[in-house]
């Protein structure tokens, strides 16, 4: 369960961003939507959803984009770039691309984040010293590392190693390591690299591999972030990808509601992609000679889209976690959205506590008995500095404005800048000197 995250550094977003699922104070409304776990007897609220608004190049896809980036950093457990060119979120390779580009010296980049596993509150941190944009040669290190579980601190990483205490996490430690703490932190400083965390490097292979699962497994399992969704691609994990076309019989239960009738869904590997294609099934009636072809040839690009986001709904409504997704809704119909979105705010059926985040140009989100005013985010850019900055509906109670009632329409207010996020665009007058300046040319 997400709680917050932050981040500073990070492209549009020069100062300190955060974040937050936590309901806002005095916020009423949807109340059923709200997530709630209890550790050592103190309960924590989370909000089961969040859309974010904003105009182009205001920073939207940048939240998503550093989200992760942190969780790449945290499973490969380095900050050395680790080169892809087919992956969509080049910061995630090519670490030199984070620094904010304005800044003249060379400032930390900072990420934060704040969530619940497996019964343990997990609160994690990095401050990097990654040199300016674009500066690729730059002796990169680690300026700090923080880990506090439940509340306590487990380790302070800077140029030192300090290690808190262990009771709060004694039951993933051994005896003998307990027993001698402080040699095991002198082995463990012995052993600091500048470019390596110390959360999936000294302190897992010293003092817990077990802890460090639960924490890296959070990243890894339970929180998915797919920046750029049209260029996901995902095939159920049961499939065996040897085997042919696979007919997935839920898949295609789901493309009925989009209008598909004449054919099924399957899944089959694809030598040259490396990943398991989505295929249009006309006959299974006859396994050796199965009539199918690719489904991006056949059928609808929304059609597609939201068949490869499947598996990714299906997972973290039955395992858990949180969904983050860029443009989530491009493609979409707003129907299928909203049906989505109740599902998730309803606690009878949203049983494992599943979070979906995603930012939207479409305005029809805009509506309070859809999302709490907690729940809608905005990010606006300045004109001057072209920096981001992060707010939330729920905000406008604390600045002086009356508040927002839950009652208003937010949808009118966001269209006439009550709210801020949102530009004017005239491109009549540039479309104008090209129709003019063709015409001069004949």
């Amino acid at each position: 369960m997400l709680l917050e995250f932050g981040v500073s550094n990070y492209k549009s977003f020069k100062d300190r961003m955060l974040f937050s699922m936590v309901p806002a104070p005095k916020q009423k409304g949807l109340d059923y939507s709200i997530l709630t776990e209890v550790i050592n007897k103190k309960t924590f609220k989370a909000l089961c959803s969040s859309v974010v608004y904003g105009p182009n190049a205001s920073g939207k896809s940048n939240i998503i984009g550093a989200m992760d980036t942190f969780k790449k950093i945290v499973l490969r457990g380095n900050i050395r770039n680790n080169p892809d060119s087919a992956y969509p979120n080049q910061a995630a390779c090519m670490l030199e691309l984070i620094p904010n580009l304005s800044l003249q010296q060379v400032e930390p980049v900072w990420f934060s984040i704040k969530f619940i596993n497996d019964g343990l509150l997990v609160e994690y941190e990095l401050s990097l010293d990654l040199g300016r944009f674009l500066e690729q040669n730059y002796r990169r290190r680690i300026l700090s590392e923080i880990l506090k579980i439940n509340g306590s601190s487990v380790f302070v990483r800077t140029d030192k190693i300090e290690i808190g205490s262990l009771k709060t996490i004694e039951m993933f430690i051994g005896d003998l390591i307990l027993k001698n703490a402080e040699s095991a932190k002198d082995l463990a400083f012995a052993n600091l690299n500048n470019e390596e965390l110390f959360l999936t490097n000294g302190f897992k292979n010293i003092f817990s591999s077990s802890l460090v699962s639960k924490v890296v497994d959070w990243f890894e399992n339970k929180f998915t972030v797919i920046f750029r969704a049209d260029a996901m691609h995902m095939a159920p994990k049961f499939i065996d990808h040897d085997s042919g076309i696979v007919v997935d019989n839920y898949l295609s239960k789901v493309a009925k509601e989009f209008g598909i009738n004449s054919n099924a869904l399957g899944f089959a590997k694809d030598g040259e992609k490396g990943y398991a294609s989505l295929y249009s099934i006309f006959s299974t009636k006859d396994k050796d000679n199965v009539q199918a072809i690719p489904a991006e040839i056949f059928e609808s690009y929304g059609t597609v889209r939201f068949i490869n986001t499947f598996p990714l709904l299906v997972k973290v409504l039955t395992e858990g976690g949180c969904l983050v997704v860029d443009e989530f809704d491009a493609s979409l119909h707003p129907m299928l959205l909203m049906n989505i979105i109740n599902f998730f705010h309803n606690d009878e059926d949203n049983i494992n506590k599943a979070q979906l985040i995603f930012n939207t140009h479409n305005p029809i989100f805009l509506n309070a008995n859809l999302y709490r005013r907690d729940e809608i985010k905005f990010v606006e850019r300045d004109e001057a500095t072209h920096l981001s900055n992060l707010y939330s509906l729920s905000d406008f109670s604390t600045v002086g404005t009356g508040g927002v009632r839950k009652n208003t329409d937010y949808m009118k207010n966001y269209f006439i800048d009550r709210y801020g996020a949102i530009k004017n665009v005239d491109i009549g007058s540039i479309l104008n000197q090209l129709l003019q300046k063709n015409k001069d040319n004949k």
